[in-house]
């Protein structure tokens, strides 16, 4: 066993430097060439670029000499958002230590808290750091306090770094070094097994695990298999990653690094399976599970000439995200399509702009929703809803359960009636309060996961001034007082529009929602008439009025009988579009989007 190894990861909320850390850590260990050196080198996607977030995660292995000592430090970086919380929960599974990133300007944030206690109940070692140093308004005192009393370290454990200007990074790759304890024994040298965090797909070579050595030894041509999925495969490639993938003989206990397995259908590989021997099979390492979705959305392509190549877009997807999920389904309105799963509404976000981008495919997206829970109560049938189209209609004796998510907000006292009241329209309640000792408080919270989806995180950004932060975990299923929402165009029911609302607020969203599509919706030749619909009544309505052609403009004088005489004529034309056009109204794709984007 090799006692020089240090696997470690970078836990932190979103915007708190992490990946700026991580790229002054592979320029000082030389890891990375001068040359090359770029910003966020480990976030490879262009969105994770545009957006400055981390949306995959992305290994690599540094080498740093201590003390006459080459050390192998092995970095898992994690992405930083809930949305991505069970693969943050595996990469902690594979190291043996954390740094706990802390804005020094902004303090301690509510998915910090979150991540932190993942890493607790695992046992890790926590190394604490505070980032942004170098910035005139940072509060490195008042930072440390809150860290040393959450953790109850004492204030020369806390390391203080500069990710801009590389002070102290040094020293923290030191402190890697010295407090971050080498990885266990292999419990057996004669099977191998080792824990799957990642995993990307390639044209030409297929699937590529990145996993974590736990027992014995793995090298090229080994046979394996996946636990979970049961398949069988040999490896192509055994290989580590300096960012750029490097092949090597062998990978050992401890060890991280890739395998290439020249699988190329979808569903295979999943993260937190286990590889072992396919002829010696090892037990599964504990708490595998999947990645259940928490948001459903439909995806139809904007031409129906498009399914078959939607169908392999999703295809494609699924092979490097093994959390998106999807199924085929039809809708009279808007044709072929897929009812996809995602792990929350940023997850969702990211699929659709791949889709656009890596693939090239105009797609429709129905109104997000949440999976629920209707029995009926004439014959005791339970089934799962995820479409609002597929609610059941006024007058079905059912009874409703809805997912319940239990979340803390960290937040300074100055606007604490702003998001109290934010919660009350958010059907939320407070259940706990916590005072730090910077004076910002702690809600743990309560709340419909659907009103977390009603733009829940935009308006808390706003009441806030961007200073609060929210961190949450699904709860429990309870009752829910829910109705549909539907949405009629010209008489015709349009499914896309449908959604599932709270009873108290449905006037409200309908009103909202009729006035929205009134204001996108083009004109047509006659007027249209927009509805919502609640329980069988009509509670909102508004009328487009026809787009007017001036059918009188050639005209350059003579009788006024022979403009009325255009004019009539242009009346009743309009009149009979207006019988046979019901329903035959076309919906462009621009409202489709614009009506489920967030205003």
């Amino acid at each position: 066993m090799n006692t020089t190894i240090r696997n470690f990861s970078i836990i932190a909320h979103i915007d708190h430097g992490k990946s700026t850390l991580a790229d002054r850590m592979l320029e000082i260990t030389k890891t990375v060439e001068a040359r090359k050196m770029k910003d966020q080198v480990l976030d490879s996607m262009e969105l994770e670029r545009e957006r400055g977030i981390t949306i995959k995660m992305q290994p690599v292995r540094m080498r740093y000499d201590y003390k006459g000592q080459p050390f192998e430090l092995n970095l898992i970086d994690t992405p930083g958002h809930i949305d991505f919380s069970y693969e943050v929960s595996r990469a902690l599974k594979a190291v043996e230590g954390v740094l706990l990133l802390v804005d020094s300007t902004q303090g301690i944030q509510a998915q910090t808290l979150t991540t932190l206690q993942m890493a607790k109940d695992q046992g890790l070692t926590i190394i604490p750091v505070l980032t942004k140093i170098d910035v005139p308004h940072s509060r490195v005192a008042d930072v440390s306090d809150e860290v040393v009393t959450l953790l109850g370290c004492a204030p020369a454990d806390i390391m203080c770094v500069s990710g801009k200007t590389g002070e102290g990074v040094r020293e923290l790759l030191e402190a890697l070094c010295e407090r971050i304890p080498p990885p266990r024994p292999s419990e057996t040298t004669t099977g191998f097994r080792g824990l799957i965090f990642d995993f990307q797909y390639s044209n030409h070579r297929g699937v590529i695990v990145y996993f974590r050595v736990f027992d014995g030894e793995v090298k090229k041509g080994d046979v394996l298999r996946f636990i979970a999925s049961g398949k069988s495969f040999t490896a192509l490639e055994v290989g580590i990653v300096t960012p750029e993938q490097q092949p090597v003989s062998s990978l050992l206990a401890g060890e991280i690094g890739y395998i290439v397995t020249g699988i190329k259908e979808p569903g295979v590989a999943s993260v937190g399976d286990t590889l072992t021997q396919d002829k010696t099979p090892l037990p599964a390492l504990p708490d595998y599970a999947q990645a259940r979705p928490v948001v459903w959305a439909s995806v139809f392509p904007d031409n129906q000439d498009d399914f078959t190549m939607l169908r392999q877009a999703l295809d494609r997807l699924k092979l490097s995200d093994s959390s998106l999920s999807y199924e085929e389904e039809s809708s009279g309105v808007l044709g072929r399509g897929f009812r996809c799963g995602f792990l929350g509404m940023l997850h969702l976000e990211i699929v659709t702009e791949r889709l656009r981008r890596e693939f090239d495919i105009e797609i429709i997206i129905t109104a997000p929703s949440i999976a629920y829970e209707v029995t009926y109560l004439d014959d005791g049938r339970i089934e799962h809803i995820y479409a609002a189209s597929r609610f059941p209609d006024h007058g079905d004796k059912v009874s409703v359960r809805e997912p319940w998510i239990l979340g803390q907000i960290f937040l300074p006292p100055l606007y604490m009636g702003g998001i109290l009241t934010l919660l009350y329209e958010h059907e939320g309640s407070v259940i706990d309060t916590e005072v730090f000792r910077d004076g910002r408080n702690l809600l743990t919270l309560e709340m419909p996961l659907r009103e977390l989806m009603r733009n829940f995180f935009d308006k808390l950004k706003n009441v806030s001034s961007g200073y609060a932060s929210l961190s949450y975990e699904i709860a429990e299923m309870r009752p829910a007082d829910v109705v549909r929402l539907d949405i009629l165009v010209s008489e015709e029911l349009i499914p896309a529009f449908s959604r599932v609302v709270g009873a108290r607020k449905a006037e409200f969203d309908a009103r909202a929602m009729v006035e929205k599509l009134h204001d996108t919706m083009p004109r047509q030749q006659f007027v249209l008439k927009i509805q919502a619909m609640v329980r069988g009544k009509v509670i909102a309505s508004r009328s487009l009025s026809a787009l007017r052609k001036d059918v009188t403009g050639y005209l350059y004088g003579g009788d006024i009988t022979r403009k009325m005489k255009l004019l009539q004529k242009q009346k009743e034309g309009k009149k009979k579009a207006l019988e046979r056009g019901k329903g035959n109204v076309h919906i462009p794709q621009e409202v489709f989007m614009k009506m489920v984007k967030s205003d």
